[in-house]
């Protein structure tokens, strides 16, 4: 080893000797190429060659032993390759791969940009390339907004200008760590991000929505937020384009921007974030080709080969002993000062450590090597950065270098925590600019309202999530005034403005949707949102006509559904502009918004919830569909005021030819009596229009001086009244072949033959009042006992109609549905709906001898018209949540209070416990065995279900809204009973949604 030590001395020594006679020889040479080249003088030349021992002052760290060790084998030739970071990418063929191969074996070059391609083959390709390289390579990617902006099959973040928006820094930090931990995941060690560029100039062509606003402060907080996450999973952040790329009208991939401010304004704005985030231990800078007359007096240098920019701004000044990265070597900014080489070595005398994809990597290598040998790139120089370079591949492990694992490569760097933090982000960041007359939110659902679209790109998961919460048309014309026309029916009307996210500059509004925007706005009240770049808003001369302005930023599906949620008041508004909006609006502002208690959507991880677990609904509900349990169902699972599952499963019938989708309507049955005929009742008695003890008799005359005058309105509720269960009153009027009788039934409606049960079949419309003398005189239960009974529901329907002399269908709209924005719930549907809309329950072959599809499919609730108080509502799961959700949140919802939480409270409350009875008043609860349940829920939960195959069920401790809607009695109610609730389907599915909650 002192051997081997000693001959390396003596060869050192006389290649020492060698390079100075040479030199010596040309000095004269030497120092004209010099002065022509890079400096004005000697003394200069000097400095850029000087090199700080202190620095290299050796210590006993492993560390250092590491570098020097890597360092002191090197030949000059693998010194100069560790300067090179070339570019390479994984959507190329065979001819690139190689050429990269060879690259890297033939010049040692110590890293690899990846630009355009695809997880698994970019990773495939690192190993490849980190497996023939004698010194582990650094790999970098740009990826300001996550992996997605160079590769498929990876997660879009949002843009850093609409990060600007949010004012919460966690929110920005945990963005960060998502990057940092996919990058780290596919064997990235630099993240050339973030952009801490001020785009203080509105027309930038090429920074724009890449920074994150005009405001130093605001810039410099978020690029620390995002640095800190992703540097926080051992993956470097690289702080660009230093000194500032923001104000310029040129774009440096093309040309060589003009930044023509002095020394005091730049140091005041542009370079405030580079010193903030020093401070905060940014790891490198790659410095951008920019023309800057205050920093470098000679005439077109760019900043990247400016030794004044570089060396004594950034490194001397600034006190920056990072890695300092150019901008892409191969840009027309860069190559328009010099060519192959030369560029490279006036980037490197100005203190640039990585030559980032040079555009001729073997013409650049060998005039770096001739003028090394010339003496004028010195191994001082070479060692400066080669031994940084070295020290930080230390830094990110790369002297344990582990290839990457594909195995579950895609699945890993795709985990459910995006979804659910870019549900955060957007609810933080969409900024409300104008709210005239406190337009939003939209307060009152029963207004028609109206959506307009504006833009070329998809918008419909906006629309869907507003006709989530009502009632919403969509209108479009090809003609302004046709259009205008149409739009004077509607008391508010949405603009909503959409463009593809792929080009910034192409967001703008065309000079016709500038015209019309202006006209709709004169001539309605109007409420514009934009999903695009805030700079969208530029040309829009006057924005008086406006009632409401909402910038939303980007076109995403998750944009779309929280601007939705923002404009119903499901979450209130604290975004903040990045930018100025001319005179308009200035950074910062931003009107904050009420919240109102309606149910929002967000992820399962935002509301503490296992997305894994829950996914085994999946294999539940298939496993109901596979056996004939039922043909389809809706699952929507809500926690906290927020849907977090919501999926449809299957199809209308067993010949699986219409698929079921979240929209479509389902016959509830019994749950029809908690969401139709109970709240109703409850109003009356939080009105004092009824009590515990009100007495049979006088709710409904027709029970005065009978059995059951004295039954009290507790004991009706509970099913402690002692009615029989149910009586088939259909049965007594079939003939013995169970067709109708003409008694009873006519094909074709009369004046007395109105009441419609199916389809060409009509029943007197007297048959409602032999309904109740049948029950007035059906037999009473003498024992005090628990007995489950339909007439409860049809006898509170009667006591609701004669104390409020309206039908109860209208009842429920007015009282209930119209406000709460359920227009997807109603007594006989096919007054409004499309039969395609509405899912069969059952093919009766006993009574109405059809598909029963658009008629309930309860008897005696068809024989009352589709109208009864025990069955009759067809909904679907979205709609059932909102009232579970008003019943969770005890009577109040969208701002507005239905009955009183003491009034919920005793309707929840089992009155008879102590007699063995787990009900409440109308709402069912939770029994220990053969209950509704799966008996993991809390005893105050409380809720329904339905024979169709149906579930509706709270649990307060939680705040879980579970709704399962089925119709498992399609085609036919069978001889072995219902195997759904035998097979425990909806109960599993609980435990289910129980199992997912996180502890």
């Amino acid at each position: 080893m002192k051997k081997y030590y000693l001959q390396i001395m003596f060869y050192t020594i006389i290649a020492f000797l060698i390079v100075n006679c040479a030199v010596a020889k040309k000095s004269n040479t030497v120092a004209t190429l010099t002065r022509e080249i890079f400096t004005e003088d000697t003394a200069t030349y000097k400095a850029i060659n000087k090199l700080d021992r202190k620095k290299f002052i050796k210590d006993s760290s492993a560390e250092t032993l590491w570098v020097d060790s890597i360092y002191d084998k090197m030949s000059v030739r693998e010194k100069l390759g560790q300067l090179f970071m070339i570019a390479a990418y994984s959507n190329k063929d065979s001819i690139h791969i190689n050429k990269t191969k060879a690259l890297i074996k033939e010049y040692n070059v110590g890293g690899i940009l990846f630009f355009q391609g695809g997880p698994v083959r970019q990773a495939r390709l690192t190993n490849e390339y980190q497996a023939i390289s004698k010194v582990p390579l650094f790999v970098a990617i740009d990826a300001e907004w996550g992996l997605s902006m160079r590769l498929d099959s990876t997660y879009v973040f949002p843009w850093n200008m609409t990060l600007g928006a949010i004012q919460e820094l966690d929110l920005i930090e945990k963005v960060g760590k998502q990057m940092g931990a996919e990058s780290k995941r596919m064997g990235i060690h630099f993240n050339f991000s973030p952009v801490i560029d001020i785009n203080t100039n509105p027309q930038n062509p090429i920074i724009g929505n890449r920074s994150f606003g005009e405001s130093k402060t605001n810039v410099s907080s978020k690029a620390i937020a995002l640095m800190k996450g992703v540097q926080a999973q051992n993956v470097f952040s690289t702080g660009k384009h230093f000194p500032g790329h923001g104000d310029t009208s040129t774009d440096s991939h093309y040309t060589l921007p003009l930044v023509n401010f002095s020394k005091e304004r730049l140091d005041m704005v542009e370079l405030y974030p580079y010193k903030r985030m020093f401070d905060e231990g940014l790891a490198s800078v790659m410095v951008g080709h920019l023309n800057i007359p205050s920093l470098e007096s000679k005439e077109n240098i760019p900043s990247s080969a400016s030794y004044n920019v570089v060396t004594s701004v950034l490194q001397t000044q600034l006190g920056f002993e990072g890695l300092i990265f150019t901008d892409g070597l191969a840009m027309k900014g860069a190559t328009n000062f010099k060519g192959a080489g030369d560029l490279e070595l006036a980037v490197l005398l100005a203190g640039n450590d990585i030559l980032l994809a040079p555009e001729n990597v073997p013409a650049s290598f060998e005039k770096l090597l001739s003028y090394y040998n010339e003496g004028i790139l010195t191994e001082e120089r070479l060692a400066f950065s080669v031994k940084k370079i070295i020290k930080y591949k230390f830094k990110v492990g790369l002297n344990k270098y582990h290839p990457i694992e594909i195995t579950n490569l895609i699945t890993d760097i795709n985990p459910s925590q995006n979804e659910a933090i870019h549900y955060k982000l957007y609810e933080n960041a969409i900024t409300v600019l104008k709210n005239n007359e406190e337009i939003l939110p939209i307060k009152n659902l029963n207004q028609k309202i109206a959506v307009v679209k504006l833009g070329d790109s998809d918008n419909s998961s906006f629309v869907s999530t507003l006709k989530k919460y009502t009632e919403v048309t969509e209108v479009s014309n090809t003609n302004i005034d046709s259009l205008n026309a149409e739009l004077k029916k509607y008391d508010i009307v949405i603009l909503s403005f959409h463009k593809e996210n792929k080009t910034w500059a192409k967001q703008d509004f065309s000079e016709l949707e500038l015209m019309w925007l202006q006209q709709i706005a004169k001539e309605n009240k109007v409420i514009l949102d934009i999903f695009t770049k805030p700079y969208t808003l530029l040309p829009v001369n006057n924005f008086d006509d406006i009632e409401g302005l909402v910038v939303s930023y980007q076109n995403s599906d998750i944009s779309q559904v929280v601007s939705a949620e923002l404009l119903f008041g499901a979450i209130g508004a604290i975004g903040k502009l990045p930018v100025s909006i001319n005179n308009s609006f200035k950074v910062n502002d931003g009107l904050a918004t009420v919240k109102l208690n309606r149910l929002g959507f967000t992820t399962p991880e935002n509301e503490d919830m296992d997305p894994l677990i829950l996914s085994k609904i999946d294999s539940i509900a298939q496993k109901a569909i596979n056996d004939k349990m039922t043909p389809g169902m809706q699952v929507l699972v809500a926690r906290r005021g927020n849907v977090i599952f919501q999926k449809s499963y299957g199809h209308f019938t067993y010949d699986t030819i219409k698929k079921v989708t979240n929209a479509d309507l389902y016959d509830v049955a019994s749950i029809s009596k908690m969401i139709s005929t109970l709240p109703n009742v409850m109003q009356l008695y939080d009105q004092h229009k009824v009590n515990l003890d009100t007495k049979l008799k006088k709710m409904v005359p027709v029970f005065a001086k009978t059995d059951k005058e004295n039954i009290s309105f507790k004991d009706l509720l509970t099913h402690y009244a002692g009615l029989q269960a149910w009586i088939p009153f259909y049965k007594a009027t079939l003939n013995s072949d169970n067709t109708p009788m003409d008694r009873y039934y006519r094909k074709v409606p009369n004046l007395q033959f109105s009441t419609k049960v199916a389809d060409n079949l009509y029943i007197r419309n007297d048959y409602h009042d032999t309904i109740m003398k049948i029950i007035v005189k059906s037999p009473l239960s003498l024992k005090k006992e628990y007995k489950y009974s339909d007439f409860t529901f049809i006898i509170l329907k009667e006591f609701l109609e004669r104390k409020t002399k309206q039908p109860l269908e209208v009842l429920s709209q007015k009282n209930f549905y119209n406000s709460l924005g359920m227009n997807n719930t109603l007594y006989n549907p096919l007054d409004k709906f499309d039969k395609n809309k509405i899912v069969p329950s059952e093919i009766d072959t006993y009574f109405r001898q059809q598909v029963v599809q658009v008629y309930v499919h309860d008897m005696a609730a068809a024989m009352e018209g589709g109208v009864a108080g025990h069955a009759g509502i067809f909904s679907n799961a979205m709609d059932v949540a909102k009232m579970m959700q008003l019943f969770l949140q005890k009577g109040n919802y969208g701002g507005k209070s239905y009955f009183s939480e003491e009034t919920f409270n005793v309707f929840n409350t089992s009155h008879y416990a102590a007699q063995g009875v787990q009900r409440g008043l109308g709402f069912d609860k939770r029994v220990e065995k053969e209950g509704p349940t799966c008996g993991c829920v809390s005893e105050t939960s409380f809720g329904h279900t339905g024979f169709t195959g149906n579930i509706a069920w709270v649990d307060p401790k939680t705040e879980i809204v579970y709704v399962f809607l089925s119709n498992r009695t399609y085609p036919e109610v069978t001889a072995e009973g219902n195997k759904l609730s035998k097979e425990n389907i909806r109960e599993d599915i609980q435990q289910i949604i129980q199992d997912a909650i996180i502890k």
